[in-house]
């Protein structure tokens, strides 16, 4: 590519990837001023720092979050970032799932160095990239197209509860995590509850988890 600078952030919890990701990257981009994150506290903790990034290459399994989770906080709370996938679940209907949620971009992790650099510069340039052989045609059925739309419109922090919502955490140990108030989260369950038509934590949970095509394991909610 060219002499511009590029800023980019590689979330995943495998070292040895992170660095096959980060070679690809080097060998793509002269001037590349690359971070890494193993956990979503340490990526949020980078990007609090300094969210001025070109690109995201996240990984939807990291400690920390849940199925699509962690892309639904990105893109709530970055929306100007681009964000590519980087995932072992190369299966179709997860890949509509991350581009339904705003991604720019998914790369199967079975994906060679020469076509994922494809893919960065492709995603870098503008573009939206998946694999030649996935059709987006086939979407969600209308009810889930209904509550993938909902869970879209979550706020940052909303995502960040529902995610502790669904590990069974009280309403106080998600206060202590994120170091707010009791009623703070009490009012983002109020909202969560009802951006998602639910009239239950544990309905909040089941509904999530009915769009994690089994990434999001439900855990013991509290009502």
């Amino acid at each position: 590519m060219d002499n511009s600078h590029y800023r980019l952030m590689i979330a995943d919890d495998h070292p040895l990837f992170r660095g096959a990701l980060r070679e690809a990257v080097v060998g793509l981009i002269e001037h590349a001023d690359i971070v890494e994150a193993g956990a979503f506290e340490d990526m949020t903790a980078l990007l609090d720092k300094s969210g001025d990034v070109d690109l995201i290459l996240l990984d939807l399994s990291m400690p920390g979050m849940r199925g699509f989770s962690g892309l639904m906080f990105l893109r709530a709370q970055y929306p100007s970032v681009p964000v590519v996938v980087v995932s072992a679940n190369n299966d179709p209907s997860v890949i509509r799932r991350c581009m339904d949620f705003g991604a720019s971009g998914f790369i199967p992790k079975t994906l060679g160095i020469e076509q994922m650099r494809g893919a960065i510069r492709h995603v870098l340039g503008g573009g939206v990239w998946i694999p030649n052989d996935v059709d987006l045609a086939g979407g969600a059925d209308t009810e889930t197209a209904a509550l993938m739309a909902r869970l879209a419109t979550l706020t940052p922090q909303q995502v960040r509860v529902l995610m502790m919502l669904s590990e069974g955490l009280l309403n106080k140990q998600i206060a202590y995590e994120l170091s707010v108030s009791e009623a703070t989260v009490k009012a983002h369950v109020s909202a969560i509850l009802q951006k998602l038509g639910v009239d239950s934590r544990t309905q909040a949970v089941i509904a999530a988890a009915k769009i994690e095509l089994g990434q999001w394991p439900q855990a013991a909610a509290h009502d």
